[in-house]
């Protein structure tokens, strides 16, 4: 999977955003072939191959290319940079798909979080709306924390990305920042928890490499403030409790997506309770294979 194309938006000042095929260090504009990830993701319906070869044909072909750290700036209307791979997409989210974050949620429930351990063993996962195109920040734009929460954190995951077909199309990295004192105080709090203002975070690209099995790899959180690192963790996605299939088969039911979607697998990675974000944190997450999310927080 690791030759698979990586699929990316970027802004250009004057030009607006555009597509893109990452190969190594370089970008393959896409442009002239293909003016929207909303368009491709209806096109591969039914032949999810045969697009992906279509897209890295249009790449070979493509008369402009640059390289990738053109990019490497914040959100400007005068500087080149990356944008979240989601356009008309919506993005939802699994909960409580590892041990460690039923465990976590158990810990910070008031009531002692018994709904957490339920769900966790349940036929059914919790699957739950995330964020539209307006809530998604990609890579080096700011991802939020609500200003009505005093216990904030980021949630490193693995997302898949799936056409209108639910078919798998690859994974992406997703930052799910969530408010753990909103949720610990009520389990109906979940949406004001987990949707807000750059509530989530996607990129820098997506992976193309239409699995329907785990990508077996590492995810790594590193957050850093002033300089200094002040919480580091990693996880194996082999700890995933739920498959892919039996996750896309839950989100589909009685829903339809037009454009495709994007569904974040859950986090095993959990900053201890002492721990919260800071204005100007740095969040870092790496998962081998994909690349590496950076947001900077602000309160929102």
């Amino acid at each position: 999977m690791t030759n698979a194309p990586f699929l990316i938006r970027y802004f250009l000042p004057g030009e607006g955003a555009r597509l893109g095929i990452q190969r190594g260090d370089i970008v393959h504009d896409l442009s002239l072939a293909q003016r929207s990830l909303a368009d491709f993701f209806r096109a591969s319906c039914g032949d999810v191959a045969g697009a992906i070869d279509a897209l890295s044909a249009a790449a070979d072909a493509s008369p402009r290319r640059f390289p990738a750290s053109d990019l490497d700036n914040p959100p400007a209307a005068d500087a080149p940079h990356w944008l979240p791979p989601v356009d008309e997409q919506e993005v939802w989210a699994a909960g409580v798909t590892y041990l460690d974050s039923r465990k976590a949620r158990q810990e910070e429930s008031a009531d002692g979080g018994d709904v957490y351990a339920r769900v966790y063993s349940a036929e059914r996962p919790e699957i739950f709306f995330k964020a539209s195109a307006k809530n998604t920040v990609g890579h080096l734009d700011a991802a939020g924390f609500r200003a009505d929460s005093s216990w904030n954190v980021p949630e490193p995951e693995l997302g898949l990305v799936v056409n209108p077909a639910l078919e798998m199309l690859g994974f992406t990295i997703g930052n799910d920042m969530s408010s753990r004192a909103i949720e610990g105080e009520n389990p109906l709090y979940l949406p004001q928890a987990k949707v807000y203002t750059a509530s989530c975070a996607i990129g820098p690209g997506i992976l193309l490499a239409p699995s329907n099995e785990w990508l077996s790899t590492r995810i790594q959180l590193v957050i850093s403030r002033a300089g200094d690192e002040v919480f580091s963790d990693s996880v194996s996605t082999d700890q995933i409790k739920r498959s892919i299939p039996e996750l896309i088969d839950y989100l589909g039911r009685s829903n339809t997506y037009p454009a495709g979607v994007i569904l974040l697998t859950g986090t095993a990675i959990v900053p201890p309770a002492d721990f919260t974000l800071q204005v100007d944190d740095r969040v870092a997450i790496t998962i081998d294979g994909i690349g590496t999310l950076v947001n900077r927080v602000i309160e929102v």
